[in-house]
Parts: structure tokens; C-alpha cells; sequence
């Protein structure tokens, strides 16, 4: 199986690869999401360590479980052959219907085929009110193309 664009990157291939890891996650479709990871990708996420798809599909239905009206947006950083850097936001609440923004960074690197194979994330969560929250759009779903990315925000 590929997953175009494939390493090594360019610039805009890598902010392609970006683009569409955050339409994939605002799908809140952890089967689809997987699809884009090796069989046997390593994870880290905040302190949770795990490996492969089937370990995914049950971190992502855990997430968006608790994590309700989820809508991310990613912000390309850097490159490297196979490997991408990123930052991103996203707005989520929970069952109390408290509002968070989550902020944070990945890493990423993919084999050939252009599937990850690991992926390290560090978040942080700040409790918001429902009348700061910045992502508007009908979701699940990708972010529309006139809702701005993150830019020079500076968090």
C-alpha cells in the first residue's frame, strides 16, 4: 500500500502530507486514520507509549470519546527526507461540556511507501470558554479552505 506524497519531501509536499493528516483526524474516523500508519507505527502520545494499527483504532475511539466536537488545525513546521515536523491546535469538551484548546507538536517519520511509521506528539490542554472558542466548522470534517490555519499565532 502507498500513501502519496511520498519521501523524500519537498516543501510542498510536506505541507501536503500536513494537510491531509488534520482532514484525516477531523474526520473522527479512527479506522480511516489508521490507514495512514505502518501495520507496526510506534506512538507516543502525551505518556502513552504503544505500536501498530489495532492499538490506534482503540487510542483514537478512547480520544474522541472524551475528547467531544473534536476540530484540529495543523500548521506544517519542518522537513527532512522522511521526516515532517508540525504544530497544531484543537478544541474539544468533555462530558461537562467544558471547552479546551489542546496545543502541541509532532513528529513524524515515514517509510518508503509514504506511511508513518512513528509518531510523537506533546500536548498541553487549557480549559476555555465556549465563547473563545476559534474553530467554527460543520465537523466531522475537513477544516474549509476559508478557515484559516494557526499562521503567526503565538498561542
Amino acid at each position: 500500500m502507498s500513501r502519496p506524497p511520498l519521501p523524500p519531501f519537498t516543501r510542498e509536499t510536506a505541507a501536503q502530507k500536513a494537510r491531509m493528516a488534520e482532514d484525516a483526524w477531523n474526520s473522527r474516523d479512527p479506522v480511516r486514520v489508521s490507514l495512514a500508519y505502518t501495520e507496526d507505527s510506534r506512538w507516543r502520545n502525551r505518556s502513552e507509549v504503544f505500536q501498530g494499527r489495532e492499538a490506534i483504532v482503540a487510542f483514537l475511539t478512547r480520544k474522541w470519546k472524551k475528547e467531544q466536537d473534536y476540530r484540529l488545525i495543523k500548521d506544517f513546521w519542518a522537513f527532512d527526507g522522511n521526516r515532517i515536523a508540525v504544530r497544531f491546535q484543537y478544541e474539544w469538551h468533555d462530558g461537562n461540556g467544558q471547552w479546551y484548546r489542546s496545543y502541541g507538536n509532532e513528529q513524524w517519520e515515514f517509510d518508503e511507501h509514504g506511511l508513518m511509521k512513528r509518531r510523537e506528539a506533546s500536548i498541553n490542554d487549557i480549559a476555555i470558554a465556549e465563547k473563545d472558542r476559534r474553530f467554527h466548522w460543520p465537523a466531522p470534517g475537513p477544516r474549509p479552505a476559508d478557515v484559516p490555519g494557526l499562521g503567526t499565532d503565538p498561542f
